[in-house]
């Protein structure tokens, strides 16, 4: 990395923590999207700390995801999900990266948006069908016909998604470049005066 680089970085992150006084930033967005690779990213540019929900959740059930939805069930998992979220909400100065299901809460949203950043890693199918085709710890495409599973998921979410403060969207780059986009975004959407 350049001087100049480094520069222009430490330049964004200390725009970026100013104009959040300290509101976590809590990324959302379909399974596969990169929030998890991406969060760990941003957070790390930014100098915060880095959470998962999933990994909270299971830290906290002491279970992973898979054996939560096998022996509770999804309505079970997603009041732990909910419960989780608000817990890591009163932490200041954080990089949430959110399961798929956790902004379609309706709780769970109006909390984010009265507490956090929300930033919407959006995919398009063929992307995200890509990634998560490589990892069988999706529980909501252990189906018949996961292509259409995941179809009816976007359908039912994106609209959801979009009430995000900010949409970045993620193509098949580094995700340092998708961290770098959120960092840029993060600012034209804070800054008073600037187009959201």
């Amino acid at each position: 990395m350049t001087r100049v680089t480094q520069t222009v970085r430490a330049a964004e992150k200390e725009q970026v923590l100013s104009l959040l006084s300290g509101r976590p930033v809590v990324l959302i967005g379909m399974m596969g999207a990169g929030k998890t690779t991406v969060g760990r990213r941003l957070a790390a540019r930014l100098g915060r700390t880095f959470l998962d929900s999933d990994e909270e959740i299971e830290t906290a059930a002491n279970m992973k995801i898979d054996d939560i939805f096998a022996t509770h069930g999804e309505a079970e998992f997603r009041a732990g999900e909910a419960r989780v979220v608000a817990g890591i909400l009163r932490d200041p100065g954080i990089v949430l990266a959110t399961g798929g299901g956790a902004f379609m809460n309706a709780e769970t949203r109006a909390l984010i948006k009265s507490a956090a950043v929300s930033i919407w890693i959006k995919a398009d199918f063929d992307l995200l069908f890509a990634r998560v085709s490589k990892r069988s710890n999706r529980p909501l495409l252990k189906t018949n016909d996961p292509r259409a599973t995941l179809k009816g998921l976007i359908e039912a979410r994106y609209p959801i998604y979009a009430e995000a403060d900010v949409t970045v969207v993620s193509k098949d780059v580094p995700q340092e470049v998708v961290a770098g986009d959120i960092i840029e975004a993060l600012i034209a959407h804070l800054t008073p005066g600037e187009p959201a």
